[in-house]
């Protein structure tokens, strides 16, 4: 995986605990380890943790999708991710 498949984030540095600085690094965490596994698929702790982090993920967009629709669409698309499922 090269670096530019990561997403940047030179425009959020400014605020590093917006939910949308915490969901970009976690996407860019969770394309790595994706990457990882691909070639290691028996490394179950780096599963572990890539379930751990999809979590989180999936956690903080559910927030978001609640408080700011909008910025929540902005977002998904901006990172090129599946919306969430509405149950």
């Amino acid at each position: 995986m090269n670096k530019n498949a990561l997403i940047s984030h030179e425009k959020k540095e400014e605020n590093k605990g917006s939910v949308e600085f915490q969901v970009l690094c976690f996407t860019n965490k969770i394309r790595i380890l994706t990457s990882h596994l691909e070639l290691h698929k028996k490394d179950y702790s780096s599963q572990r943790g890539l379930r751990q982090i999809l979590g989180k993920r999936q956690r903080l967009l559910v927030y978001l999708s609640k408080k700011n629709r909008i910025r929540y669409k902005e977002l998904i698309s901006q990172l090129k991710i599946r919306e969430l499922k509405t149950r």
